[in-house]
């Protein structure tokens, strides 16, 4: 049989049996259909990395002291300027860090018992 009589004969097949044929070919030679498949059409491209992070305090949480401390410990800011920086959340904290010093900040942060995030 060649191609052009097998592609004659699936012009022929209703919708049901092409899927009984397409089911019965992936269990015969264990492969799929399944074709990737691009969003919007566009070419898909890999993501890039983010070396820059904005580490953004969300919510002060229940110690608002504990956060305040840390605040002044990363920021250097005085108490006053420290307080009203967690008081006014979210704010952001540190711009453009790199990953390592955003998750530290973030981690930092997190066991005072604040919510961060980075962007």
């Amino acid at each position: 049989m060649s191609k052009e009589q097998i592609i004659e004969e699936v012009k022929g097949m209703s919708v049901l049996e092409l899927n009984d044929l397409v089911k019965a070919i992936e269990e015969e030679f264990g492969v799929t259909a399944a074709a990737p498949v691009a969003v919007g059409g566009a070419p898909v491209e890999e993501a890039e990395e983010q070396t820059e992070f904005d580490v953004i305090l969300a919510d002060a949480g229940g110690s608002k002291i504990n956060v305040i401390k840390v605040v002044r410990e990363i920021t250097g800011l005085g108490l006053k300027e420290a307080k009203s920086l967690v008081d006014g959340t979210p704010d952001t904290l540190k711009e453009g860090a790199d990953k390592e010093e955003a998750e530290q900040i973030k981690s930092q942060l997190e066991e005072a018992g604040a919510s961060v995030e980075l962007k």
